[in-house]
């Protein structure tokens, strides 16, 4: 048995923590030794690596290399590069698996890792196994002459050849483009500009302290400055990319927020009249607009569990063309390869907005109800399951059509639906509403008030 890992770091979808603290190098080259043991067990012989513009991304990244070679797999370093160019080095390097270093939209002082093996990306148990398999010393030692190798790979050029051979604007285009200072900012604008857009840039400096807002497109406050630059340039559309350029914001000229779960709405009609009969794969926090779109257009609607993870296995398992979360992960299957790419669907929204005059006009058209965004309860670790196991034992919810408890509890009413689930990257219990008018809003969110507090006397609520 070897020394303990920090069993925080080991999440539902990936490993993330604090750097120097829970998430060391050493734990870093540890993880990296079980990940090279488990490739050689499945037939594979390299790893990608990749890692985003975080400041201690060179070290881990070093680190997690050095583990992987002591196995006797090989590294390719595709060095800082969007989490999806990682994953497309996977496909392009021919070598199927890949590892992301990155904290995504985590502050600063957080890192991770995003793993693919064999083409699958591991989740749930298979990184609780990673975990019992470091402790165990279930690992393999390669002599020192049989050593994985480590080399390095530039893949950038053929990812943006690739989207640009796929992707065609009816029109050239004026966009406000803010990249948070994240990695997606080292390769996003030239992207765009060979799609024929014109640029209003917003902090494409890659930039690991995060200087200017966080790079997290699914906050509000932190499109701010898109709804500005869009007021005060001809621009005509505003997108936002994460701090690792997996997920996508979208603004509108005048500055109206177009979430993720209505983005999918666009996308799955565009889709479906490629591919009769598709289904399309969405997450319980999405809108109920959606089921009803989906099967208008031809298609046949799936909800599932959140989780980039779980959703790509999904997605694979079901042969889906596209599947989206209201996160702001996009899985485009169609044209590509079925990962979370935010750079990519970027691409494909302004694909389908040029073929309209005016940019705007086929977001607005979308169907809407009034809505809440993500609100969370703050928790002790562990509380948000023990919450919402209880709340499904003996949760009441007066009116419900259905309920439903995939992932968490989605209670379904004639003219709406409120939400809570237990997140699996942070200690907080996810709420989310959604109503035909304000009035059936506020009556389900009584309804909520009442339910959690039954089930857990005194917890503060943010609604």
């Amino acid at each position: 048995m070897s020394q303990p890992l920090p069993a925080e770091i080991f999440k539902a979808y990936d490993i993330r923590g604090i750097v120097d603290k829970s998430l060391t190098a050493d734990v870093v080259r540890r993880v990296g030794h079980a990940l090279g043991t488990l490739a050689l067990e499945q037939g594979q012989k390299a790893i990608a690596v990749g890692r985003d513009g975080r400041l201690s991304g060179p070290e881990l990244s070093g680190a997690l290399m050095d583990g992987i070679c002591a196995a006797g797999c090989d590294a390719i370093d595709v060095g800082c590069v969007p989490t999806p160019v990682t994953y497309f080095a996977a496909y392009e390097l021919g070598c199927n698996s890949c590892v992301s270093v990155t904290g995504s939209h985590n502050p600063p002082d957080y890192n991770g890792l995003k793993m693919v093996i064999g083409g699958t990306t591991l989740a749930l148990d298979a990184i609780q196994d990673l975990k019992k398999r470091i402790e165990a010393g279930n690992l393999r030692h390669a002599k020192a002459d049989q050593l994985g190798q480590r080399t390095s790979a530039n893949v950038l050029d053929a990812y943006v050849d690739k989207i640009v051979g796929d992707v065609k604007l009816a029109r050239p285009m004026k966009i406000v483009m803010d990249c948070g200072n994240g990695v997606a900012g080292a390769i996003a604008p030239a992207l765009f500009k060979r799609l024929g857009c014109e640029i209003v840039p917003l902090y494409c400096e890659v930039d690991g302290n995060f200087p200017n807002h966080h790079p997290d497109p699914s906050k509000p406050e932190n499109l701010a400055d898109v709804v500005k630059a869009l007021k005060e340039t001809d621009a005509e559309i505003g997108i936002a990319f994460d701090g690792d350029g997996d997920r996508l914001g979208v603004v509108t000229k005048d500055g109206e927020i177009i979430y993720p779960d209505r983005q999918l709405m666009l996308f799955a009609a565009d889709v479906l009249s490629r591919v009769p009969g598709g289904t399309i794969i969405y997450d319980v926090k999405c809108t109920r607009l959606l089921a009803p779109w989906i099967k208008q257009h031809g298609g046949i609607p799936l909800m599932w569990n959140t989780g980039h993870a779980l959703v790509k296995a999904k997605l694979k398992e079901t042969g889906a063309p596209l599947a989206g979360e209201m996160s702001g992960h996009t899985f485009f299957k169609e044209r590509w390869y079925g990962f979370d790419d935010g750079l990519y669907t970027g691409a494909r929204l302004l694909e389908i907005l040029s073929r309209s005059a005016d940019a705007g006009a086929p977001l607005k058209a979308l169907p809407n109800s009034p809505s809440t965004p993500e609100l969370n309860i703050k928790m002790a670790e562990g509380e948000p399951f023990a919450l919402i196991d209880k709340l499904k034992a003996e949760g009441r919810f007066d009116g419900a059509e259905q309920i439903i408890t995939i992932d968490g509890v989605r209670v379904e009413y004639k003219d709406g639906f409120g939400l809570a689930r237990p997140s699996n990257t942070t200690p907080v219990v996810v709420l989310r509403f959604e109503a035909d008018d304000a009035a059936a809003l506020e009556r389900i969110q009584a309804g909520f008030r009442a339910a959690l507090r039954a089930v857990w006397p005194g917890i503060q609520l943010p609604f």
